[in-house]
């Protein structure tokens, strides 16, 4: 199995701070750790999406699609995977190795997209840089309108409430982010702050951890660690307290917003 990182960071990106090569835990961690640590999200990613999503087909938004737009999440042909990035690189990249069934250049929060149009709309590994920018609200806002009634945003993020989650919000306060891992606009995300933002845009969300693992864990406390994924991933007290987290959050399938305003 080819594993999919989580996170790519080239020289700099649109969109994206630039990004260190030479970090202390990238020096101290070996590219053998970080793949059992990928491999595994991997695995965790589309057994709870198959589980909680229940979808066979449909058609996919990978916002900040990156190198790697979420195909093995939402395989074709049953997918029709659509992909948009600030990067005119990696639009080019999906669209010419067939990652993506078709990729544009755009801004999450910004698209000029039809109402009701996807029924997923995929944010992997992008919000927490995009929090380093701004607010979140476009984004779960934007998500909101284009989903067809019964889809589901899906947000995969690192999360505040693990201890490496809380050690980096202290490393980008203290400005120590790019010399210890590399770029100062990797934020982790409070899961309460996650579901309100979800909330409030008539959005039914659940937290999920997908790993209590880090990537930089040496291998055998990873695979130590790694059953209490699936035994305490989704019950609603731990699963806040994850490393990454997996947020779904729903429109109502008559497509009403639940909203008070």
């Amino acid at each position: 199995m080819v594993a999919v990182e989580l996170d790519h960071h080239p020289a700099h990106r649109p969109g994206s701070e630039p990004y260190q090569q030479d970090n202390l835990l990238d020096r101290l961690t070996t590219a053998s750790t970080r793949e059992l640590h990928y491999e595994h999200l991997a695995r965790r990613e589309r057994w709870l999406l198959r589980k909680r999503l229940n979808l066979s087909g449909g058609d996919v938004l990978s916002v900040g699609c990156g190198w790697h737009p979420g195909r093995h999440l939402f395989p074709a042909p049953g997918f029709r995977l659509s992909a948009v990035d600030a990067d005119p690189n990696c639009v080019a990249a999906v669209t010419s190795n067939g990652s993506a069934d078709e990729a544009f250049v755009g801004h999450a929060g910004q698209l000029d997209l039809s109402p009701c149009s996807f029924d997923v709309v995929l944010y992997r590994a992008v919000l927490h840089h995009i929090a380093f920018q701004g607010p979140l609200a476009p984004c779960f806002e934007e998500a909101a309108r284009i989903l067809r009634p019964g889809g589901a945003l899906v947000a995969v993020d690192p999360g505040l409430w693990h201890p490496v989650g809380f050690a980096l919000a202290l490393s980008n306060r203290w400005g120590m982010a790019t010399a210890l891992h590399g770029t100062p606009d990797d934020v982790p995300l409070s899961p309460r702050a996650l579901a309100a933002q979800a909330a409030s845009t008539g959005l039914s969300p659940e937290i999920h951890t997908l790993t209590y693992t880090w990537r930089r864990m040496p291998k055998r406390l990873q695979r130590a660690l790694q059953p209490l994924d699936h035994e305490l991933g989704s019950r609603r007290r731990a699963a806040p307290f994850g490393h990454t987290l997996l947020l779904i959050a729903r429109k109502s399938s008559d497509g009403r917003s639940d909203v008070i305003r």
